[in-house]
């Protein structure tokens, strides 16, 4: 299967997953360009121009646009994503929620509850949060007032839920990770923009045609590398011993490993860094305090004291996440009961430390290049000279390489599940034919 990409829709199965995956993120960027009542999206637009340097800005990344534009899907899926990480990072300090977590197919039903009511909390609470901030610019709102707010609140409350929701259906239904897709779908739809922009750059003399060129060549070069990293891991070899099972059944002894991802921590790291550094800048866009202007210009791209504080909170939340969404204990356990063990190594608290040992070192060199690769896009424009001429930046390229191999690992496993069932059919038409002639 060298080139899967023909068979796509020769699978019924598949053709339809990707179908309805293709009609919901359709729904889902109709609904994008869909303003709510009584804004003026030109008032808005305008302000939104001044604080692509702030947490507005980051977000708005994510939602493709919609917060400026004060659609009906403003706050898009990050709700629900916000929702989720809390409940991750309060299964660290609550023993209720991490027992849920262990608890199979039902608790992972009641957590997923949990975190849609809290979905429902967080996206009334922004979207009312969001409305006050509207009505503050003048003339963006053309009729203030308590019944906008809350009207307003109702409907980006309503569109967050069916966001939600239409995520869960992709995941369920289509193919792929619909909150990720999401995301995903909302990243690139900036990409055409940057690529305009950049163009028009050229035509304005601005930016001559070789350094578009090496800049191209920089790029592919820099995706490249993140597909590389994503993908790579580190092997730690399990040994499943011979074991009698039943009546005279025996299992052969199996030789396996256990992949310890070089980013086991995703883009969370660099988002959660990220929503810190720009915290500053936030807070100075809407006041004319001295010290906090001081500060927001410290903490601006270009300067050294922002380079060295991103990269070092970068590492510092590398090490936190991993830390909850990996326990080395518990996979030495489950190892124990099952039987297996890594050569050299003593079951038990033996094998944890050694798993903890790997881990530590493995996550250091993903921190690392988490730190290079959201740092990367600045160095690369301060050294064109463009940083206005295209949209590209660590974090979108992160998630758009991370969801895009997902989605593509998804459709070739439907791939092989079909090419396998094919010839086990095959087999069984020949099996049932020798038994006739038998």
């Amino acid at each position: 299967m060298a080139n899967p990409i023909p068979n796509l829709f020769r699978v019924p199965e598949l053709k339809s997953k990707i179908l309805f995956t293709l009609m919901a993120l359709l729904i889902y960027r109709v609904g994008a360009h869909i303003t709510a009542p009584g804004i003026n999206v030109n008032v808005l637009r305008d302000q939104f121009a001044a604080l692509g340097g702030t947490l507005f800005g980051v977000y708005d990344m994510f939602v493709g646009g919609s917060l400026s534009r004060a659609t009906v899907f403003a706050l898009g899926i990050m709700p629900y994503i916000s929702a989720s990480i809390m409940f991750q990072l309060l299964a660290a300090v609550f023993p209720t929620i991490e027992k849920m977590q262990k608890e199979g197919e039902d608790g992972r039903k009641k957590l997923t509850q949990w975190t849609r009511y809290a979905t429902v909390g967080l996206a009334f609470v922004q979207a009312y949060g969001y409305a006050v901030f509207v009505q503050g610019f003048q003339g963006a709102v053309l009729y203030p007032g308590i019944l906008f707010l809350f009207s307003t609140a109702l409907i980006l409350t309503t569109g967050a839920i069916f966001v939600m929701w239409l995520g869960e259906q992709i995941t369920e239904r289509g193919l792929g990770n619909g909150a990720s897709l999401l995301i995903f779908f909302s990243i690139i739809e900036g990409f055409p923009r940057g690529v305009v922009s950049t163009f028009e750059a050229v035509s304005a003399g601005l930016i001559s045609v070789p350094m578009v060129v090496v800049l191209a060549v920089v790029l592919v070069a820099v995706v490249a590398g993140v597909v590389l990293m994503t993908m790579a891991s580190r092997k730690i070899p399990v040994q499943i011993p011979r074991k009698v099972i039943g009546r005279g059944r025996v299992r052969e002894g199996q030789k396996s490993f256990i992949p310890l991802r070089i980013n086991s921590a995703g883009v969370m790291p660099i988002i959660f860094a990220q929503s810190i550094i720009i915290v500053p800048g936030t807070i100075a866009a809407f006041s004319n305090i001295g010290f906090l202007q001081r500060l927001s210009e410290i903490f601006q791209p270009g300067q050294w004291l922002y380079y060295v504080t991103y990269a070092i909170l970068i590492v510092f939340f590398t090490y936190f996440y991993t830390s909850i969404i990996f326990n080395p204990v518990d996979l030495a356990e489950n190892l124990k009961k099952q039987g297996a063990f890594v050569p050299g190594v003593k079951p038990g608290a033996r094998t944890a430390e050694y798993i903890d040992y790997v881990l530590s070192r493995v996550t250091l060199a993903g921190s690392i290049y988490l730190a290079l690769i959201a740092l990367l896009p600045f160095w690369i424009f301060d050294f064109f000279g463009i940083q206005a001429a295209f949209a590209f930046g660590g974090t979108s390229m992160l998630i758009v390489v991370g969801v895009g191999l997902d989605t593509v690992q998804q459709a070739q496993q439907h791939l092989l599940l079909r090419h396998y069932e094919g010839f086990m059919k095959k087999g069984r038409v020949r099996f049932r034919g020798r038994q006739r002639f038998m």
